[in-house]
């Protein structure tokens, strides 16, 4: 017959048995409480206790793991400060992308040779694909996580890729040179609002898909109210029944609607586009392995950045999650 919380309490010593069920659950313990009882058993066989006095009473009068809750607000602090500096990350680079309110923009006139400037930009674009895509595969997180506390590892990813961003922002040379500069006022309204269209999507995107995960919110919530972390279940939300990568679509729209195409808006643009080509395969070969049919059967009915009418009707079951 399974037992209850309550026969429980009745046949124990209510504090100690507290005590050991607390500890197991915020160590992420999912434990039956049958066998949350074998360790009150084996505690209780430890200590002296007798019909009149109750087994360790002081120690478990004491508060129950004060380091633990420590680290709980530790992690969701430092967190939430990832999770803001990846938000100011974005709205800079918005202004960066536009060329609006800040000091250094993508675009601009040349202020050192071609060749040096191209150097330094390819460095800096390499440096972020690099680090946005290493820190994304399942073996590094296996490494990383031996190091870094699980609940915090997506913050920590969130931080190293703002960082290079921000990097990138303060380091970039603009290149001279215009590939095409559209000067009719209401097509130049049009690219403005395709850029301003594309930033929107790459944002609905990641609520779709659950933006507070994605960018480690709910992990370090989840570890601060001491429960465990339980992965995002595969499923197809509202764009994902109609492209593979959302995400991506909107940042490809936002790249490259640029009423004025300078060189190294388009290094940027050329660069980020094969980058997210083969961050695709990447990420869709680390699904393939998690997911393994349901995520391939999903690949063969929805295209991966163009949508087609065909993916609307039979596209009903599982959609990534953006890693890469």
């Amino acid at each position: 017959m399974t037992m209850h919380w309550e026969a429980l309490c009745r046949n124990a010593d209510r504090l100690l048995f507290r005590q050991l069920m607390q500890r197991r659950l915020e160590k992420g313990d999912q434990s039956t409480p049958e066998v949350i009882h074998g360790f009150y058993v084996t505690a209780q066989a430890n200590t002296t206790c007798s019909e009149h006095q109750p087994c360790n009473v002081t120690r478990a009068d004491k508060p129950l793991d004060k380091g633990g809750a420590m680290k709980r607000i530790l992690a969701f602090s430092y967190g939430t400060l990832c999770y803001l500096l990846f938000l100011s990350t974005f709205l800079y680079a918005i202004a960066f992308l536009g060329n609006f309110g800040v000091a250094r923009t993508i675009d601009g006139d040349g202020i050192m040779p071609f060749g040096q400037a191209l150097l330094i930009n390819t460095l800096l674009l390499g440096l972020f694909a690099v680090q946005h895509s290493v820190m994304a595969r399942p073996a590094f997180k296996r490494w990383w996580t031996r190091f870094v506390p699980k609940p915090v590892e997506r913050s920590t990813y969130v931080l190293f890729s703002s960082v290079a961003l921000l990097l990138l922002f303060y380091a970039w040379q603009p290149m001279g040179g215009v590939i095409w500069d559209v000067q009719d006022q209401l097509l130049r309204g049009v690219l403005y609002g395709l850029f301003a269209s594309g930033l929107l999507l790459v944002l609905i995107a990641t609520f779709l898909i659950n933006h507070f995960d994605l960018f480690g919110m709910r992990q370090v919530w989840l570890y601060l109210q001491g429960r465990p972390y339980v992965p995002l279940t595969f499923s197809t939300p509202g764009l994902y029944r109609y492209v593979r990568h959302p995400l991506y679509v909107g940042w490809l729209v936002t790249f490259w609607a640029a009423p004025t195409m300078t060189a190294a808006h388009l290094v940027f643009a050329l660069a980020t586009t094969i980058y997210m080509l083969l961050a695709i395969r990447w990420e869709e070969r680390d699904l393939t392995q998690v997911h393994g049919h349901a995520y391939q059967a999903y690949r063969e009915r929805v295209p991966m950045l163009i949508p087609a009418v065909r993916a609307s009707a039979t596209a009903g079951h599982p959609s990534p999650v953006e890693t890469a």
